[in-house]
């Protein structure tokens, strides 16, 4: 490998210069984990230091009414078995149980705990926080125009809970 093509080994952008098309998602993935990585230190420093990315997408698959394993597993495109393997990490954490179902005495639900609901809550009121200091740093305009623009490209039929099993 030549010099010039170590040095550009974890460079994601070259500011200043023209922009390529393999930029956007770059840049959008950026905004995306610096978002993240914010919401998980403040989690941390609230009481959830436990919590991690994948495990918000868990609890959101799990949702308000629970969900079997299968569904989870479904909702976040991997198989009932990994979804067992993180609902088992979110239940040693206090955030998740598993209950019978009242339908099926043969099946058991997942719910989140208080605990759970709780780490989601402040996640929504965080997210509110970050947005606003996005907003003050880019003008509200301006944030707002990337929101609408980013709606338009995304997908209609609502946002998937699957990013984690799909980028394995």
């Amino acid at each position: 490998m030549d010099g010039k093509a170590s040095e550009k080994v974890n460079q994601v952008v070259d500011f200043g210069k023209p922009v390529n098309g393999f930029e956007l998602p770059l840049l959008l993935f950026g905004g995306f984990r610096t978002l993240i990585d914010e919401l998980h230190a403040e989690l941390a420093r609230q009481g959830h230091p436990d919590v991690r990315p994948a495990y918000g997408f868990a609890m959101q698959a799990i949702g308000r009414e629970g969900a079997t394993a299968s569904e989870i597993g479904r909702r976040l495109g991997v198989s009932k078995q990994a979804a067992g393997k993180t609902v088992d990490k979110l239940e040693d954490l206090g955030y998740a149980e598993r209950i019978d179902d009242t339908s099926d005495a043969r099946r058991k639900v997942v719910r989140l705990t208080p605990r759970g609901v709780d780490s989601l809550l402040r996640s929504a009121a965080i997210f509110d926080h970050l947005r606003a200091r996005w907003a003050e740093s880019l003008g509200s305009k301006r944030l707002g125009d990337l929101e609408d623009a980013l709606r338009t490209m995304a997908p209609v039929n609502g946002y998937r809970l699957d990013a984690a099993s799909w980028f394995s």
